[in-house]
Formats: structure tokens, sequence, C-alpha cells
């Protein structure tokens, strides 16, 4: 199964180098663009779950780095909830 990173900038400029057992994040975001937070969480869980659900379809179980990686990413987004114009900006993808 190929596996990628994505690389993000969060809204207080700090970048992160996050994991997808999946490419399937290719088909919830573009580099280059920026999603405000609500719509980027919304993404992730959407994204990095199908990811987790097509090892758990080949494997018999789920991706725990997949889930990791939404567990980091909604942990740090809660930081900006308040943040009126927050946005994350996706920089890149790694294969």
């Amino acid at each position: 199964m190929p596996e990628m990173h994505f690389h993000i900038r969060w809204p207080d400029g700090e970048s992160e180098r996050c994991y997808s057992p999946s490419l399937v994040i290719k088909e919830h975001f573009e580099p280059g663009q920026s999603y405000e937070l609500a719509d980027f969480l919304g993404r992730s869980r959407l994204a990095l779950t199908i990811a987790s659900d097509r090892v758990r379809a080949r494997y018999g179980h789920p991706c725990s780095l997949a889930l990791g990686q939404l567990a980091r990413i909604e942990a740090r987004a809660a930081r900006y909830r308040a943040a009126p114009a927050a946005a994350v900006h996706v920089e890149r993808f790694e294969e």
C-alpha cells in the first residue's frame, strides 16, 4: 500500500509533516491551497479515516499511525478554534 506524507503550515506559521498510509490525501487536499480550519479538519478526518479503513480491508486491522496522525491534527487545531480567520496551508506532498 503506498504511503505518503503531506506538509502543512498551521495558522501560527509552524510547519508539520503529516503521515498517511494511503495516497487518498491527494483526493482531499491540493498543494499550495489554504483551508479554513473547520474545512481542513473535516477533510483530514475523512481522508485519514478512509486511509485507515483501506489498511483494515487489506490487513484486518485499522491503521494506528493514520488514527494517531488524525488525533495529533485535532489536538493541534484546538489551539486555533477561537481565531476568526484560522486557516491551514497545505504546502506539499511527499511520496
